[in-house]
């Protein structure tokens, strides 16, 4: 009891015994101790209330024919760090997490790069169960374009199902509530207090999960399909898809910057044509036409524009929080702007191109005169009628 109350003060009698039971030796039943916790008032038994009656529905019969997704905003860390979100993928017939990974937010991104992951190391699913969050589907059933993710997932083979209710996808939901209990806990006594530390130490916690809480599948098959292209095409996959038409001069603007095409390449595209523009969640582009990649520049200019203007309920504190923060740097930001606009000319000039049709990168300022008017003399000067 000493040490209960030294290391596990906080801990139900379950996993208290489990951890007194690896790290200590202790060789009694979860009732003794739940007893002994009780009359040391560090247990208060819960009364536990009729719960609502949900029909139950039965496992799939396979390993990989259902996977169950979601992302869950929670203190993992609890005073040592802020708020993030634990996004996971837990097979339906065995409760076998095939994936997870903590990020700063619940977004498309994120849900690819756990994608990416399990199918890189399992295998595709035959089918992905999830809510109709937006990142998932659409509000309107009859637009025909499909999100980011439901791309990912056609180019994959997999099929999206969205559930109706939270307890339709009552495995990853409960999944969540085991994890806020005993992983808090866990990245407590291994003293891990950051995002990149704990998916680091996150494979290893969930061997040790899968081990305790997975059943076997009715059947012994796997529907799981193996990945046969290359690593490079899995992350194109699992990357935005953009489209954009390129000007005359061969470039184009995406998200504040202006993309120029590289000359004097077999393939390049014409004026006019509209290319491909993949991007990475490092941030990095990957230019395309007609399948041939293109080499490009890219000229920053407008930092405004590369921040997204749409927010959701799970990504509002990601865009209020650098609001917080002053910069006071709005010379530094002036001078980056004008050497991309220098540099983006000097490489107009090295093509022979002195008078783009483009629009200007910066905001034209017009002077006193332009547009082939007179500026007004003063009144003193003009000439009475």
């Amino acid at each position: 009891m000493a040490l209960v109350v030294q290391r596990y003060a906080d801990f139900g009698p379950e996993l208290a015994r489990e951890y007194l039971a690896s790290e200590h030796g202790f060789g009694h039943s979860t009732e003794l101790l739940r007893g002994w916790m009780t009359q040391a008032g560090l247990w208060k038994p819960k009364l536990r209330r009729a719960k609502r009656v949900h029909s139950p529905r039965e496992r799939r019969a396979c390993l990989g024919e259902l996977v169950q997704i979601d992302g869950s905003h929670h203190a993992w860390f609890e005073s040592r760090a802020i708020k993030c979100c634990l996004i996971a993928f837990i097979d339906d017939a065995t409760g076998r997490v095939l994936g997870a990974r903590f990020t700063p937010q619940e977004t498309t991104q994120a849900y690819f790069a756990v994608l990416r992951e399990v199918v890189q190391r399992h295998g595709a699913p035959l089918a992905l169960y999830s809510d109709r969050h937006g990142i998932f589907t659409k509000a309107d059933a009859e637009d025909p374009k499909p999100t980011q993710f439901e791309r990912a997932l056609l180019q994959l083979r997999i099929e999206p199902i969205c559930a109706r209710t939270p307890q339709a996808k009552g495995r990853v939901e409960r999944l969540f509530q085991t994890l806020q209990d005993r992983m808090c806990k866990a990245l407590r006594l291994d003293g891990v207090s950051d995002m990149d530390t704990a998916n680091v130490w996150l494979e290893g916690y969930l061997h040790q999960h899968n081990l305790r809480f997975a059943v076997p599948a009715r059947e012994a098959a796997e529907l799981h399909r193996p990945w046969r292209g290359t690593p490079e095409g899995l992350r194109n996959i699992c990357a935005l898809h953009h489209q954009r038409q390129l000007s005359a001069q061969g470039a184009c603007r995406f998200e504040g910057e202006v993309v120029q095409i590289e000359p004097s390449q077999p393939h390049a595209p014409k004026a006019r044509a509209m290319v491909d523009i993949v991007q990475h969640a490092g941030g990095d582009l990957a230019l395309s036409y007609r399948g041939q990649a293109l080499r490009y520049r890219r000229f920053a200019c407008h930092d405004h524009l590369s921040r997204s203007k749409f927010a959701d309920a799970k990504t509002l504190d990601t865009k209020l929080e650098p609001l917080r923060k002053t910069t006071g740097d709005a010379e530094r930001e002036r001078l980056a702007r004008l050497t991309a606009e220098l540099a983006y000319q000097d490489s107009q000039r090295a093509q022979g191109i002195y008078r783009p049709d483009t629009a200007s990168i910066l905001p034209l300022r017009v002077a006193p005169g332009a547009c082939g008017l007179r500026p007004a003399p003063p009144a003193a000067t003009r000439s009475q009628p």
